[in-house]
């Protein structure tokens, strides 16, 4: 049974950079970082939604966990100021460089040690899109994991999810004890926006900072070192040339276009 106090909802959140405002170092192909705009997730930020949602429904709270940066207490203090009911960042300079897995098992090592009946994670990023995490994190704890959910019901008395998930072919209705983790599809709902008065509470909330040594366990296990995978190189895609529109007479927009073919070599004057 789901405690007196209610669920029990962790939703893990990532701040990525802003997509639009991207910007990479010509001559190392990293991305740089340094003043560069951030925001929440948005497939994460469906997930702090729905976990509002349940909460409003079943009663409980709401916890969102981020591994980052300390400036991720920005993204932390969006969530809080959506509904959320406190927060907790993982940040220390031994996590630095963590892939998919180290940052999963960070995660883990927080998580465990915490009180859940259900886990809310994001589809994907979108700086990296891999949509390691959940599945990875749940493998970690043991628990079922269900993915791309579209709609999402609680049988508290059965301590069950029956979930609307996407599918090859339509949409599957999945159904799996508690507790368990799901990440989010388009659909699902539709965040809210921060109110007045939402902003000014989270300033009251609590936002937890863990290290790596409150973690516990090797540190080997967490950062680059923790991290089998890399990122050989990150590089713009070329640039596209202006499109070119042709107006007019069709005879003369095909003369125009044979031109601009034959003065680009795409064709020969043989043809």
């Amino acid at each position: 049974m789901v405690s007196k106090a209610g669920l029990k909802i962790i939703v893990c959140i990532k701040q990525v950079p802003a997509v639009q405002d991207i910007k990479i170092d010509p001559i190392n192909h990293t991305l740089i970082r340094e003043s560069m705009p951030s925001m929440l997730n948005p497939w994460d930020e469906i997930g702090v939604e729905e976990g509002i949602r349940l909460r409003e429904k079943y009663g409980g709270e709401v916890t969102v966990i981020t591994m980052g940066p300390m400036q991720a207490r920005g993204a932390i203090l969006r969530c809080l100021a959506m509904g959320a009911d406190r927060g907790i960042i993982i940040s220390d300079k031994a996590l630095a460089g963590a892939d998919t897995i180290a940052t999963a098992y960070a995660l883990y090592m927080q998580i465990k040690k915490m009180e859940y009946d259900l886990i809310i994670c994001g589809k994907i990023s979108t700086d990296s899109e891999t949509g390691h995490i959940g599945p990875h994190l749940a493998e970690l704890l043991n628990i079922p994991q269900i993915c791309y959910v579209k709609k999402v019901d609680l049988d508290i008395e059965k301590r069950r999810i029956i979930a609307h998930k996407e599918a090859d072919e339509g949409i599957e209705i999945v159904e799996a004890p508690l507790p368990a983790l799901m990440t989010t599809a388009i659909g699902l709902n539709e965040p809210r926006l921060p109110t007045l008065k939402g902003i000014i509470s989270s300033k009251r909330k609590e936002v937890k900072v863990v290290t790596a040594e409150d973690l516990g366990g090797s540190l080997s296990n967490y950062g680059l070192r923790g991290s089998p995978t890399f990122v050989d190189e990150v590089f713009e895609p070329p640039s596209r040339k202006p499109e070119m529109i042709f107006q007019g007479d069709p005879k003369e927009v095909v003369e125009k276009i044979v031109q601009v073919l034959l003065n680009n070599k795409l064709i020969s004057s043989r043809s």
